[in-house]
């Protein structure tokens, strides 16, 4: 394992505070990720579900996991089920683990092999009137694919038709939306560790280099401090590529007097982080290039302050945008008169040149679960990340920092490199 375990009596409160939500007949039946097909006899690099760790703290595939906390023989409250590695398997593949490891990461008493879940399944559904389920709810996201809890539901419902299903996710949502010491610490960690990158960037990176190269020298300080990789596909963005918000094909040359966009964060015990920078590929920002450097820098200052209790992802987008809106007269890419007559009903002139979000939650996933209506909380985590993108002066930039919300936001990030002449004059050394 790369990464140190967290105690299980973080798994068995998480479990704890679910149960307290269900009904009291409630089943929660939830399967872990299992292995996906790459090509030829080889799978993905496999990743866990995210609500299946955050109540078990079990990293393999293929586990399963049944709460019905009313059934009346204690041992079958909580069961934990993983998969037997029969000798050729671990010749071939390598340890797993026991059912007595598995109790000990987990807090759960009760673990079987997943060749029990029927018979062990049906014991409980017949204690049991509802049958909760788990599926992936994220608003933005959709996909053809079957997943192993989309099949579970199916299969379920066949067995038993007569039975109540609800959803898990929102009572899910509601314990991960705000972050334990615990979670705080493990994602403490992974920024640690992307800071380490972004430094080991400033070093590196000069005129006539691939974003590829850049990527590589992210991905090595990763894999040098512990990390299991990155917590998502990174954006190496030279030029007029910062401008394709979702760009990761990272393929171009750096060219001398470019700026670079960079997106990226590590992943240790599969807690994000979540950085985004823009440098200067020759070390030295020209002065419209510091200009538009500043103007965002100022609006990310003022934004991360709005992230306090009672606020929202949806207000505060707004408030940023009207801060960037402001900017981007004072640089010249409309007037106020322009925004002023702008038609009623279209686009604001200020899409033209930023045309995302300035937050999202993060944790567990680094698009972690909660909506932009959610009410925001001590202890939740949200990014800040205002941008500016001139595709006609080939400038794209956004500043990105890790937020904890309170009365007084807490800049996870605060240690990172961030005003323009701190940049340059690392990249100098």
């Amino acid at each position: 394992m790369r990464y140190k375990p967290m105690s299980p009596e973080f798994f068995k409160r998480n479990r704890k505070r679910l149960i307290e939500k269900l009904l009291p007949d409630g089943l929660v039946v939830l399967a872990g990720n299992e292995p996906m097909p790459w090509s030829g006899d080889q799978d993905y690099l496999f990743r866990q579900n995210s609500d299946f760790y955050y109540l078990t703290g079990i990293d393999e595939e293929n586990a399963m996991l049944c709460l019905c906390p009313h059934h009346p023989d204690p041992a079958l409250r909580e069961v934990l089920f993983v998969k037997h590695a029969d000798p050729t398997m671990v010749i071939w593949y390598g340890k797993r683990l026991s059912r007595e490891e598995a109790s000990e990461l987990s807090g759960i008493k009760t673990v079987k092999w997943t060749s029990d879940f029927h018979s062990v399944l049906r014991d409980m559904a017949m204690q049991s009137r509802t049958i909760y389920m788990g599926l992936n709810e994220y608003l933005k996201y959709s996909t053809p694919i079957a997943d192993s809890n989309r099949r579970l539901v199916n299969e379920l419902k066949e067995l038993f038709p007569l039975h109540q299903f609800e959803r898990i996710a929102p009572a899910i949502t509601e314990l991960r939306l705000t972050k334990s010491v615990e979670e705080i610490e493990m994602i403490s960690k992974s920024i640690d560790i992307t800071h380490e990158a972004f430094l080991r960037v400033l070093q590196t990176t000069k005129p006539s280099m691939m974003e590829y190269e850049i990527e590589a020298e992210i991905t090595c300080e990763f894999m040098r401090h512990g990390a299991s990789g990155h917590a998502y596909s990174p954006i190496v963005a030279g030029g007029e590529n910062a401008c394709v918000l979702h760009y990761i094909t990272n393929d171009s040359n750096l060219r001398d007097g470019d700026l670079l966009l960079l997106d990226f964060g590590a992943v240790y015990g599969n807690y994000a982080a979540d950085c985004s920078r823009t440098i200067p590929v020759n070390g030295k920002y020209s002065a419209r290039q510091k200009q538009c450097y500043n103007a965002v820098l100022d609006v990310f200052k003022q934004a991360k302050t709005l992230l306090v209790p009672g606020a929202s992802i949806e207000k505060t987008n707004k408030q940023i945008a009207l801060l960037l809106e402001q900017k981007m007269i004072e640089l010249g890419l409309f007037t106020a008169e322009d925004v002023k007559n702008q038609t009623l009903g279209a686009s604001p002139l200020y899409f033209r040149y930023y045309m995302h979000g300035a937050s999202h939650f993060m944790g567990l996933d680094v698009h972690d679960v909660g909506l932009k209506t959610t009410t925001l909380h001590k202890g939740m985590i949200l990014t800040c990340e205002p941008g500016l993108y001139i595709k006609e002066e080939g400038i794209g930039i956004r500043i990105e920092n890790d937020i904890l919300v309170d009365d007084i936001p807490i800049d996870l990030m605060k240690d990172f490199p961030i005003e323009a002449d701190d940049i340059e004059a690392l990249m100098k050394k």
